[in-house]
């Protein structure tokens, strides 16, 4: 699994272009890889949660056979006492006393059985909780790897649009275009040029005497009202 998601997670090294093409199944492929890991996780996490378990249980039974093993060994002492007090029967305590060193022989047994049991099954959640951890580890690492995945397809596609736009604009015939209309501007703006100049060369020598006159006078009445203003406001020259 890990083999088949390094291989897809290297897919977004290629140029823009051809990683938009190739992108598509690759991140559903990624996303169906991860939850296939996170089903993988649980059931890992099943199997951790069932051995731990099990490792309790043997743990507690150690534990139970160690104690009685104690106490059998006590109880056989108690016995033994008893006979030497003269307060029991030596038969039956010595009878009682090898029957509790039985019993406590049995409980050794047992406690060094699941002693035993214990220690290798401790190695198997140490092992199986390594697993976790490290699927754990896996998992977040694609998930982001995947966001970043995501991240850079949207950048390719919308790269790959841009420049496909950009193909198909032709420069060449958009230059040819301005420049024409450039030289007709240029030459629109010279022939009104030149026509100014044909509309002056055809005023007549009573249109210039008419004009000359006009500037007269409009210059006497500006004066008449200067003189005027000069009378009203007591100024003499």
């Amino acid at each position: 699994m890990a083999g088949i998601f390094s291989r897809l997670f290297k897919v977004g090294q290629s140029e823009a272009h051809s990683v938009v093409d190739k992108f598509e199944n690759p991140i559903k492929m990624s996303e169906q890889g991860i939850r296939d890991l996170k089903k993988d996780l649980q059931e890992s996490m099943k199997s951790l949660a069932e051995v731990k378990a099990i490792s309790l249980r043997l743990k507690r039974d150690a534990d139970n056979n160690k104690k009685l093993t104690a106490d059998y060994e006590r109880k056989a002492m108690l016995l033994l006492q008893k006979m030497q007090s003269g307060d029991m029967d030596k038969t039956e305590a010595e009878r009682l006393a090898g029957e509790a060193l039985k019993r406590k022989e049995e409980s050794s047994k047992k406690a060094i059985e699941s002693s035993a049991q214990l220690e290798h099954q401790e190695k198997m959640v140490s092992q199986l909780q390594a697993n976790v951890s490290k699927l754990k580890s896996t998992v977040s690492s694609y998930e982001n790897e995947l966001v970043t995945l995501k991240a850079r397809a949207k950048t390719a596609s919308a790269t790959k649009k841009l420049n496909t736009q950009m193909s198909k604009i032709d420069s060449g015939s958009t230059i040819a275009m301005l420049e024409k209309m450039k030289s007709k501007v240029e030459e629109d703006e010279t022939l009104a040029a030149a026509y100014g100049e044909l509309a002056d060369a055809d005023k007549s020598v009573d249109d210039e005497i008419n004009l000359a006159l006009a500037g007269s006078a409009v210059e006497s009445k500006t004066d008449d009202n200067l003189a005027a203003l000069k009378a009203k406001m007591g100024i003499t020259d």
